[in-house]
Formats: C-alpha cells, sequence, structure tokens
C-alpha cells in the first residue's frame, strides 16, 4: 500500500522547510500568498489529510468546549432546568458555528467536579450552567481562577466576583414586572423567591421589583415575599404558605417559570383564579410558559443570544484576550395571566 502522504513529502515538492508547510496550511500570515497556493496545490495532489488530533497535540489545543450542568431538581428526574436545555441548543449552534465541538458533561454538585474536569484536560474552557447556592458555589470559581481555566458562567453579573460572568438584566426584568402589574391596578403584589445573596439573581429581581413599588409610592410588606428554588413544587408550597397566611394579596411575581407554574396549581386548589382573582407573572420565557392555562406572562431571557455571547467569550479568553462580564437585556412578554 502507498505510504500516506506527510507535510515532509509537501516540503520537498515545494522546496520549503515543513514548519513552512505546517505554517501554510492552518492559515498563517506569515507565508506570503505564493508560497501558500503552491503549498495547497502540492497537498492536494499529493491527496494530504490534516492530522488535527496531532496538530492539537503539538499545541496543545483540543478544538472541543465543555459545557458542565449542575444538577438541580426538576419534576421529571432530568435534573437539568428546562430554561438551560433552551441554553444548550444555542450554545451547540454557536460551537458549531466557530468549529468546535462540544463535550457535555453532567455533574453532582456535591463534588469538585469543577476542578477536576479543568484538570482532565478535556477542552480548552468550561462553560458552567446551573450553581445551587452562589455563597458555596464561589469557592469553585475561586480555584478555577488559581488554576488559570479559561472558563464563563452563566449567571447574575456581580462586583469583584471570580472569573467572567454572562447574565441578564435581572434588575430590570423585576422592575418591569412590577410596573406591569402597578399598571393593571395591583397594589398587593406577593414576591415568590430566594430574596437573598444566596441566590443572586432571584435577589436582582427581587430588588428591581421592590424599586418599582417604592418608585410608585407602594409599601414593601416583608410579608409578601416568600422563598422558593426554582422548581414547580417549591413554586406550589410557597403559594400555599402564603394563602394559608391570609396575608392577601392581588398579584404574583414568581422569581422563575417553573415557580409560577407551581404557583398556579396552588391558586387554583385554593378556589383563586388567575387572572381575575389573582395576577400572576413568571421569569424566564421556557417553551411550557405560552403554553400553561392561562398563558404565563414572564420575562424572556433571549437564550440564542446568550448561547453566543457565552462561546465568543470563551475563545476570546482561550486566544488570551480580554474580557469583561456582561449583562444582556431582557424582554417582558405579555400573555393572559397578568391581564385582570
Amino acid at each position: 500500500m502507498k505510504a500516506k502522504a506527510t507535510s515532509i513529502d509537501i516540503a520537498h515538492m515545494t522546496g520549503v522547510s515543513q514548519a513552512t508547510v505546517s505554517r501554510a496550511l492552518r492559515g498563517s500570515p506569515l507565508v506570503n500568498e505564493e508560497t501558500r497556493r503552491r503549498i495547497q496545490a502540492a497537498a492536494e495532489q499529493l491527496n494530504y489529510k490534516v492530522d488535527k488530533n496531532a496538530s492539537n497535540l503539538r499545541r496543545m489545543h483540543t478544538g472541543t468546549l465543555a459545557l458542565l450542568f449542575f444538577e438541580d431538581p426538576t419534576a421529571d428526574e432530568s435534573h437539568i432546568n428546562p430554561f438551560f436545555l433552551s441554553m444548550l441548543g444555542s450554545i451547540t449552534r454557536a460551537c458549531a458555528v466557530q468549529g468546535y465541538d462540544l463535550l457535555i458533561s453532567f455533574q453532582q454538585f456535591s463534588h469538585d467536579w469543577h476542578a477536576d474536569f479543568a484538570d482532565s484536560k478535556k477542552a480548552d474552557g468550561l462553560i458552567l450552567l446551573g450553581y445551587g447556592d452562589y455563597l458555596a458555589y464561589c469557592d469553585k470559581l475561586e480555584k478555577l481562577v488559581a488554576q488559570g481555566t479559561r472558563f464563563v458562567r452563566w449567571g447574575a453579573v456581580l462586583p469583584n466576583q471570580p472569573g467572567v460572568s454572562i447574565g441578564c438584566d435581572n434588575f430590570r426584568g423585576g422592575q418591569a414586572v412590577a410596573e406591569h402589574l402597578l399598571e393593571r391596578g395591583c397594589r398587593r403584589i406577593a414576591f415568590l423567591g430566594d430574596a437573598s445573596s444566596h441566590y443572586p439573581e432571584f435577589f436582582g429581581r427581587y430588588r428591581g421589583y421592590v424599586d418599582a413599588l417604592q418608585k410608585a409610592g407602594v409599601a414593601v410588606d416583608p410579608a409578601l415575599q416568600e422563598n422558593a428554588e426554582s422548581t414547580e413544587s417549591f413554586g406550589y408550597e410557597a403559594m400555599r404558605n402564603m394563602i394559608v397566611r391570609e396575608v392577601g394579596f392581588d398579584a404574583v411575581f414568581a422569581a422563575s417559570d417553573l415557580i409560577a407554574i407551581g404557583a398556579m396549581r396552588a391558586l387554583s386548589d385554593h378556589g383563586l383564579r388567575v387572572p381575575q382573582d389573582v395576577a400572576l407573572v413568571g421569569f424566564d420565557d421556557i417553551a411550557t410558559a405560552s403554553f400553561v392555562n392561562p398563558p404565563l406572562t414572564t420575562v424572556l431571557q433571549d437564550t440564542k443570544q446568550a448561547g453566543e455571547v457565552l462561546v465568543d467569550s470563551l475563545l476570546a479568553l482561550i486566544r488570551g484576550e480580554p474580557v469583561d462580564s456582561e449583562v444582556l437585556p431582557v424582554k417582558l412578554m405579555v400573555r393572559r395571566s397578568s391581564l385582570r
């Protein structure tokens, strides 16, 4: 059998060094156009194929990005928040456009998987989705920074946080929801979601809601806030607790669509109609939001834009370029659940 052509064969044919052949075939600007054309013609004549694995090994480059999911409690045992499933599609497309493969890993938060995965050198950089308690998660991010790992994460953009974060404008989203409900005549607006630094995205939404109430001259009643994590069951229990406490409310702002869907069921079970008795708004605009009855008013986070920005930012880090955290705009999607 005829031996497979090598870059040395091309070098002999064209009268240049092997290094020049390698530079020309990877598009280096150090090779002039005439020489590049001769080398490419010789490569075609010899049916030469670049060994990507060997090339990547020499450059310590895998051509792969890793997307690491944090395990999340869900009703269907998938343990992946539906919002992140939408994000997954956009990240996959963005990687394909950039010529990168995407390696997806689903890990339990209890393990030190961020640092372990970075040490494995399976990918050139990491994209992190989900994190649970942010104050506990920060330690993992600081360890990645100390190791020199190139990573970006989706989440709240905060001052002096480790690494690069891409997130939506949670504060403005919370403002928009409260302003919308106030315009509909609501004055006793409940908030379902953990409003603390442990969950900074929910906290940002809560702060925006408080700001809008205060600007409208509406008193902020602490009794109208109930903690909830982002699942239907937490939303159901938080809503049920508020109903049982008989604090009185005419609207509910749920910090996520999953919380809102659980709250909708609790309201129905207690004889309260949406939107006739209680206006209801969520946050995220997951696919299910427009199919529940009534369709859910919510805040859209643009997952297509988010996926593109996450991938572009990570590739810039891999190239050694400076990258800043970025806050993306949101949009209120008004549907029947809030139209009293």
